[in-house]
């Protein structure tokens, strides 16, 4: 995934014009307009259109770098079972670490979403690795998570007093981790 913030960093280092960036991801599908205004969008940060492989290719090529200086990889589970305020704590504990600091911290923390952090991140590094990013210089960017809304099947009822009964409602939440190379 193209990192907002990196490219933006290396077209001010090598001031790079948007026009020029835009010729380079013409493609089919998508005229000399609609690909300036792709690379304003993915300067500000909205990825719309999404940017393809090849467009990344191509806007490495035209600022001379290499590809892994202008991405990212992301991981993500969806509808993880837990409450959302639970696993921010973990996830607070692992932004801004290097992967191997952040694995060895998740192995021995104390809490159940800390295993399905755990799994996110490895799941980003073997992302990272499969487009031959270096492993070692990995670090957390960014570990965010989202709410899900409740649980499927656990709309359920306790009894209370009186012939009452409260709503038992457990929650579900969106966790993303994105690691970054140095």
């Amino acid at each position: 995934m193209l990192s907002s913030e990196k490219f933006n960093k290396v077209c001010k280092e090598r001031k790079a014009n948007i026009e020029q960036l835009a010729e380079r991801i013409v493609r089919g599908g998508l005229n000399k307009k609609q690909a300036v205004s792709a690379v304003k969008n993915w300067q500000k940060g909205l990825f719309k259109p999404k940017p393809r492989r090849a467009d990344i290719e191509h806007l490495a090529s035209a600022l001379n770098v290499d590809q892994n200086e202008i991405k990212d990889w992301q991981s993500s589970y969806q509808y993880a079972p837990m409450s959302p305020t639970k696993v921010r704590l973990v996830t607070a504990m692992i932004v801004g670490r290097p992967v191997q600091d952040a694995m060895d911290l998740l192995k021995f923390t104390n809490k159940r979403a800390a295993s399905m952090i755990d799994k996110v991140l490895k799941a980003a590094v073997a992302d990272a690795d499969e487009q031959q990013a270096d492993v070692d210089n990995l670090y957390v960017s960014e570990a965010r998570v989202d709410d899900a809304g409740l649980r499927i099947g656990t709309k359920r009822w306790i009894a209370k007093d009186r012939g009452r009964a409260h709503p038992i409602r457990k929650k579900a939440s969106h966790i993303y981790v994105k690691v970054a190379q140095i």
